[in-house]
C-alpha cells in the first residue's frame, strides 16, 4: 500500500492546487490600477476562477475514476502552470490576466482525484489520517494564498505572486509525475458531456447571479432570469442524470445518510465559513469612524493565517477525542466549535486579539468538519466512484462559498447608511448572529442525519 513518499506528493498537489488558485484576492485594487478597469471589473479574475473550478472539478471527479486519471492530474497541473506564466507575463492586460486566472482556476479540481488516489492507495486508519489531511490542506490552503498573496505584491510586484504560482505548480507537476499512479487496468467510463454541460450552465447562472446581483439589484431582469434559468437548468439535469447510463454523479448515492450528510454540511459549512472570512476582513479594513480597525490589506491577509493553522492543528484535537467523542458525533462538535468562534468574533472583534483568536478557533472547527465529511464518502462509496462523489461535494463547497459571500453582502449593505461606502459596526453583529444560526443549523442536521447509519463501511468506522 501507499507509503510517505505517495503521502508527501499528494499533500503536495493538493496545497499547490488550491493556494495558487487563491492568488487574486489582495490584488484587485493593484490589478484595477494595472490594467485600467473598474475594481468591478477587476473582481472577475476572482469569478473566473470559481466559474473554471465548477466545470473542471466534476470533470477532474470523473476522469479519477477511470483509466485516465494520471493524465488528467498532470495536464490539470500544467495548465495551472501555463496559466501562471500568463497572468503574470500579462499584468497590464486584463485579457491576459482573465485567461491566466481562467487556467488556474482547474488547480482547484485536484483535491477530489487526490482524495480518490489516497482512498486506493491506502487503507484502515491509514487512510483515514491521508483523506482527513488532504481535505484540511484544500481548505486551508485557500487562507494560506491570502497573506501569501499580499507579501509578494508588495514585495515584488503582481507578477511576482504569479511566477511563484508558475515555479509551485511545476514542483507539484514533478510530484504528480512520481506518485499518482496509472489506472489502465480500469474499464473504460465514458464521461458525461452532456451532463458535465448543464451542470457548469447552471451553477454558473447561479454562480454570476450571486456574484453581480448587488450590482444589478436583486430584483432586477437580468438576475432574476439567470436565478430562473438555474433552476430550470438544475431541474434538467437531475431528471437526466436519474436517467443516464453513466451518469456524471449518480444521484442515488444520496440515499446514502452519510453523502447526504457530507453534501449538506460541506453547503452549510461553506456559508457558514464565508460568512466569518468575509467579515473578518471586511472589518480589519473598514475605517474606525465606521467601527472598523482601519488597516491595511496585508494585516487582513495575515488575520487569515490563523484559520489555516487552526486547520492544521485540528486533525490533533480530533486524535485526543477520539476516545470519548464516537465519529458521528465529530461534525455536530465541529458545528458547536464554530458557534463558539462566532460568539467570540460578536464580543472581541475590534480588536486584533480577537479577531485571531476567534480565527484560530474556527481553523480548529473547520478543520474537524472538512476532515470528516470526504472520509464519510469514501468510506461509503466503490471506488469507481469515489472521484466523482467527492467532486460533486466539492462543487457543494463552493456553492456554499457564494452563498456566505453574498449573504455577508445582503446584511452589511442593509446596514450601511446612506451617502456611507461602510456599514455600521450592528451590521457586523448581525451577520455574525446569521453564521451563528447557519453552523447551529450544521450541529443538528448533522447530528440527525448522522445517527441514520445504514452502510456497512459507515457503520463499521462509526466508533473509531
Amino acid at each position: 500500500m501507499g507509503g510517505a513518499r505517495q503521502n508527501a506528493g499528494l499533500l503536495t498537489i493538493t496545497l499547490v492546487g488550491a493556494v495558487v488558485s487563491s492568488l487574486g484576492a489582495p490584488l484587485i485594487p493593484a490589478i484595477a490600477a494595472s490594467t485600467s478597469v473598474s475594481l468591478a471589473s477587476a473582481q472577475w479574475t476572482l469569478t473566473i476562477t470559481v466559474l473554471v473550478a465548477v466545470v473542471a472539478t466534476p470533470l477532474m471527479g470523473g476522469l479519477g475514476d477511470g483509466r485516465h486519471r494520471r493524465p488528467a492530474v498532470l495536464t490539470a497541473l500544467a495548465l495551472v502552470a501555463a496559466g501562471s506564466v500568463i497572468a503574470a507575463v500579462g499584468t497590464t492586460s486584463f485579457p491576459a490576466l482573465l485567461l491566466g486566472r481562467a487556467f488556474q482556476g482547474v488547480g482547484l479540481g485536484l483535491a477530489p482525484v487526490t482524495i480518490a488516489v489516497a482512498g486506493d492507495v491506502f487503507s484502515g486508519e491509514r487512510r483515514t489520517r491521508t483523506v482527513a489531511m488532504l481535505s484540511i490542506v484544500n481548505a486551508a490552503g485557500v487562507g494560506l494564498g491570502y497573506p501569501l498573496t499580499g507579501a509578494l505584491a508588495q514585495l515584488v510586484g503582481i507578477s511576482g505572486a504569479y511566477w511563484f504560482g508558475a515555479a509551485a505548480a511545476l514542483i507539484a507537476l514533478a510530484a504528480a509525475w512520481a506518485v499518482v499512479p496509472s489506472t489502465p487496468s480500469r474499464p473504460h467510463k465514458p464521461i458525461d458531456l452532456r451532463g458535465a454541460l448543464l451542470f457548469a450552465l447552471s451553477i454558473t447562472a447561479l454562480l454570476v447571479a450571486a456574484s453581480e446581483g448587488e450590482g444589478w439589484g436583486w430584483t432586477s431582469r437580468r438576475t432574476m432570469t439567470l436565478a430562473a434559468l438555474a433552476l430550470a437548468i438544475g431541474a434538467c439535469w437531475v431528471w437526466l442524470e436519474s436517467r443516464a447510463r453513466h451518469p456524471l454523479v449518480d444521484l442515488r448515492q444520496l440515499r446514502l445518510p452519510p453523502v447526504l450528510t457530507a453534501h449538506a454540511t460541506v453547503l452549510l459549512g461553506g456559508v457558514g465559513m464565508y460568512l466569518l472570512l468575509s467579515l473578518s476582513t471586511r472589518l480589519v479594513q473598514a475605517p474606525v469612524s465606521s467601527g472598523g480597525l482601519g488597516r491595511t490589506v496585508t494585516v487582513a491577509g495575515l488575520v487569515m493565517v490563523p484559520q489555516s493553522i487552526g486547520s492544521f492543528a485540528a486533525p490533533w484535537f480530533t486524535r485526543r477525542a477520539s476516545a470519548f467523542l464516537p465519529r458521528r458525533l465529530r461534525l455536530p462538535a465541529a458545528g458547536l466549535v464554530m458557534m463558539l468562534a462566532m460568539g467570540l468574533f460578536m464580543l472581541w472583534s475590534h480588536s486584533i486579539p480577537g479577531l485571531v483568536a476567534a480565527m484560530l478557533l474556527a481553523g480548529i472547527g473547520i478543520g474537524m468538519l472538512f476532515s470528516t465529511v470526504p472520509s464519510l464518502i469514501v468510506d461509503s462509496v466503490d471506488s469507481d466512484q469515489r472521484g466523482s462523489s467527492l467532486g460533486f461535494n466539492q462543487i457543494f463547497r463552493y456553492v456554499g462559498y457564494s452563498i456566505g459571500s453574498v449573504l455577508t453582502s445582503i446584511i452589511l449593505t442593509a446596514h450601511t447608511p446612506v451617502g456611507s461606502p461602510y456599514p455600521t459596526s450592528s451590521g457586523y453583529g448581525v451577520a455574525a448572529l446569521a453564521g451563528l444560526a447557519v453552523w447551529g443549523v450544521v450541529a443538528i442536521t448533522s447530528a440527525a442525519t448522522g445517527s441514520r447509519r445504514s452502510t456497512p463501511g459507515y457503520e463499521g468506522q462509526d466508533s473509531a
